[in-house]
């Protein structure tokens, strides 16, 4: 018998920023406790990834959620189709808010290694198009960062970190290498301040299902060509230094932020102009 979603109201999908630690036991917030461990559930897209059910002790009351590693990445799997397999558990969980983390290169020499940033905006430079969870909707991409759960992710982030930048320009792009001098030449031109592999399609995933989208991002190395080659010990760590950090201001963003204030993530979702019968069903990439 397959295994029943739990209900949840948030979701934090874990990436490079909390991928060298135990995520959250290693962050060692007492008012969290972990419910439950390898929760592994079939979707339309193919097995989950191992997921925990998470409980923390907030000022309204105790709240729930569903966390993985790596964006559920794994060898073997698409990464698009890893994205749907989490957001369809998502959905069925009935989560309302997500936040992600992940390590992100700089095009901006000013902007060096160990700054957080929290992007606001997207570029998608990835071929993982026509992925959705629902479908039903048109989708508005107008402030695609959620401006209620954004400011908490960024008062979280500042108590625990010098240096936040709480705005910019994400460009996504496929991966899962890192990207040429060539092609950062190109990309630098487009206005973003980071490049990544891991807020598309969480970020339209996220509007599909009609929850709100922050994410957390360090900067672990300035992009290829714009300085000098990076360090791969250096980018380690990093990755080791910074995540019990990262892993707490998710936590204390979690705790605090906001459920029932007003945001408009939920009205950017339309009623599809599409006809019944106009396009094909929407299948699994």
């Amino acid at each position: 018998m397959a295994r029943k979603v739990p209900e949840a109201q948030f979701a934090l999908i874990g990436g490079s920023g909390t991928n060298s630690i135990s995520f959250p036991e290693d962050v060692g917030d007492s008012r969290v406790e972990v419910v439950e461990s390898d929760l592994i559930f079939e979707t339309p897209f193919g097995e989950s990834p191992p997921m925990k059910l998470i409980q923390l002790d907030a000022a309204d009351g105790k709240r729930r959620a569903l966390t993985c590693l790596m964006h559920g990445w794994r060898r073997g799997i698409k990464r698009a189709n890893a994205s749907l397999q989490i957001y369809w558990v998502f959905h069925q969980a009935g989560v309302r808010k997500i936040l992600a983390d992940g390590g992100v290169g700089s095009f901006d020499i000013e902007l060096e290694p160990r700054t957080i940033v929290l992007p606001t905006d997207y570029i998608d430079m990835t071929i993982r198009k026509d992925i959705y969870v629902l479908g039903t909707h048109l989708l508005v991409m107008r402030n695609p960062v959620c401006r209620s759960l954004h400011p908490a992710l960024l008062t979280s982030t500042s108590r625990q970190f010098e240096r936040v930048v709480g705005g910019g320009t994400y460009l996504c792009t496929e991966g899962p290498q890192f990207e040429s001098a060539a092609e950062i030449r190109a990309f630098s031109h487009f206005g973003a301040q980071v490049v990544g592999q891991s807020m598309c399609p969480e970020v339209i995933l996220a509007r599909d299902i009609g929850a709100c989208y922050a994410r957390l991002d360090i900067v672990v190395n300035y992009a290829e060509g714009v300085v000098e080659a990076w360090s791969h010990e250096e980018l380690s760590n990093i990755f080791v230094d910074e995540s019990p950090r990262i892993g707490q201001a998710l936590l204390e963003t979690f705790a605090t932020a906001p459920l029932d204030e007003y945001c408009e993530c939920r009205d950017l979702r339309k009623p599809t102009l599409l006809r019944e019968g106009s396009t094909s069903r929407l299948q699994p990439a």
